[in-house]
């Protein structure tokens, strides 16, 4: 099995609402992995589309997949198609921008979302890979460019640097229960996030006990 996909389900696609795998469910887990990473809905959005999402996302429903990911709801969900609307009730900007130039993450199917509120933002910058399965390769955040490689699990482990803490009883827990294939720490002034690139799907038992325990974690 390549190594694209992490799973048989990968590759036969999830259960979803239509009309289409890429576009549709891979949109939603975009959304999806944007509203993990925020760490919960925001007050705007702005999703920057290239290449192919770019020139269909209209008529194969990226735009309510992309919403319905922001706002928490899986593929199967039937309040995907109706995201877009229930986005504007709950007060939430979304706005789409079609962009002409080369995907900066190199894909035909990218989005690349800025989430904001008063408070913080951050962008996260995915593609649909095929079958709902999507990589996010590029994450802005606290200032800090991350790069991970390959589809998701994700786990993002955030520190300021006052506090001193060097990861090591999460690589532990990681080591035990979820391995990883790359680990990066990245640096600024302020903070360090550890970075870990899973080898396989994290369980959600599995990421329920991280949440509890680790309170600066973001699984994605």
């Amino acid at each position: 099995m390549s190594n694209l996909y992490r799973s048989v389900f990968d590759i036969i696609g999830p259960i979803m609402i239509g009309p289409s795998s890429s576009h549709t469910a891979g949109a939603v887990a975009i959304g999806r992995a944007a509203n993990d990473l925020f760490g919960g809905i925001p007050e705007r959005v702005i999703v920057h589309y290239y290449g192919s999402f770019a020139k269909t996302h209209r008529g194969h429903g990226t735009d309510y997949a992309i919403a319905a990911g922001v706002l928490g709801f899986d593929a199967s969900d039937p309040r995907v198609p109706n995201s877009r609307q229930i986005a504007k009730e709950q007060g939430i900007d979304i706005r789409f921008v079609e962009e002409s130039g080369e995907s900066p993450i190199h894909h035909p199917n990218t989005a690349i979302l800025d989430l904001i509120n008063e408070e913080k933002k951050v962008q996260i910058s995915g593609c649909s890979i095929g079958g709902g399965t999507i990589e996010i390769r590029n994450i802005k955040l606290h200032g800090i460019d991350i790069e991970p490689t390959g589809p998701l699990s994700i786990v993002l482990y955030v520190t300021t640097n006052a506090e001193k803490d060097d990861g090591s009883s999460l690589v532990e827990d990681l080591k035990r229960l979820a391995p990883f294939d790359k680990k990066q720490v990245l640096k600024n002034d302020e903070y360090t996030i550890y970075e870990f690139d899973l080898k396989q799907q994290l369980q959600e038992g599995i990421r329920g006990f991280f949440v509890n325990k680790y309170e600066n974690i973001i699984c994605l």
